[in-house]
């Protein structure tokens, strides 16, 4: 996944050549190819990881050992590679356009910090401890509302530039949405979670939960800002996104399908168990993306935003941070959690959904 999108040479040809929100524009947007199939990905990953657990058996067990301070040693290092590339493109010099387009920023600051974490808390409590009560114990119940929080909590950091971009929306507005929300996850994630878990009753290590932030936040923001000043002083900006970008990109992607293939192997006697509960998890967490993006679409509509401004705010409302929510329910509840299960199963839906929700868009323009 990647922050200010690494996109197909033809859509980066167009980006430099062309207006973006122009109707006039001669080149075919598309997504790339890893992103337009990565549900997939995700479901051949879920075979692999079940397959693989299969075959493993306890050995499996072994490696959920490694563990420093409750986070697993080797999925960490890989939802680091994961998110580290996102984190090279944050350009924070953009937040001076902040005071451009405010009632856009505030649509999309509200519907994310203020709405979105507590419609997700609900539509899980709703689906998982009254709809599935039949099919699903309280404890598990439990674990999947946790999940869905922290899916909920996250909002969307990378995708969310090629939804925009599909859609005709304004890149400048989107850079900077995307920044200012990324300093909020600085200091809103942990509130918000801590508090909602609390609310359903789940037991909260606040020291894990400041840990993966600062882990999977932090660290590769910090460190991923300080690289791009470096290179882009070094080599040029032009070097830096169509040549060191896209080659640091399979690094992502690699991270990505092996953290899912882990995940699925430690799944595996759970799904098996279960195999329904997927589909069953994945019924809220579809429901909840259409909402959001219909508050957000609605509201930006009824501030008279442009539709080069509407649709990336609905857009980032509707989608998640999927990396960060995997790694903290990782961290906080393990890795054969249902809770983490959850935000893999957010992964799975997400590009279908989205991309259905593109296409609305597009048909809605103004």
């Amino acid at each position: 996944m990647q922050k200010k999108p690494v996109l197909p040479a033809d859509v980066v040809a167009a980006k430099h050549n062309s207006n973006p929100i122009s109707n006039e524009m001669t080149t075919t947007k598309q997504i790339g190819f890893f992103e337009k199939y990565l549900s997939l990905w995700v479901a051949l990953c879920i075979g692999s990881g079940i397959f693989i657990g299969h075959l493993a058996g306890d050995s499996m067990q072994w490696l959920s050992s490694l563990e420093l301070y409750n986070v697993n040693i080797p999925i960490a290092v890989l939802i680091w590679a994961m998110i580290y590339p996102m984190m090279l493109q944050i350009d924070f010099s953009s937040l001076k356009n902040v005071g451009k387009n405010p009632k856009g920023l505030m649509l999309t600051v509200v519907v994310n910090w203020l709405i979105k974490p507590f419609t997700m808390a609900f539509f899980a409590w709703i689906f998982f401890t009254k709809i599935y009560a039949a099919f699903i114990s309280p404890d598990l119940a439990g674990e999947y509302i946790a999940g869905a929080i922290l899916l909920g909590a996250a909002p969307c950091t990378a995708m969310v530039f090629v939804w925009s971009y599909l859609t005709d929306g304004d890149p400048n507005y989107t850079l900077v949405q995307v920044s200012v929300n990324d300093l909020i996850i600085l200091v809103a994630f942990v509130p918000i979670v801590g508090l909602l878990l609390g609310i359903t009753n789940i037991s909260i290590p606040y020291g894990t939960l400041v840990a993966s932030i600062v882990i999977f936040v932090v660290v590769p923001l910090i460190a991923g800002y300080l690289t791009n000043r470096i290179l882009i002083k070094a080599h040029g900006e032009t070097w830096f996104k169509t040549v060191f970008l896209p080659t640091l990109k399979p690094v992502s992607i690699l991270a990505l399908l092996l953290t899912l293939v882990l995940l699925f192997a430690f799944q595996g006697i759970n799904i098996i168990s279960n195999p329904f509960i997927i589909l069953l998890i994945a019924i809220p967490l579809i429901l909840q993306t259409y909402f959001i993006f219909f508050i957000s679409w609605f509201g930006g509509r009824k501030l008279n935003l442009p539709h080069a401004i509407c649709s990336p705010a609905a857009m980032i409302g509707a989608s998640n941070f999927f990396e960060l929510a995997v790694a903290v329910a990782i961290a906080l509840f393990g890795l054969q959690s249902p809770a983490a299960l959850v935000t893999v199963v957010g992964v799975l839906v997400e590009v279908p959904v989205m991309l259905s929700l593109v296409a609305l868009a597009n048909r809605w323009k103004y």
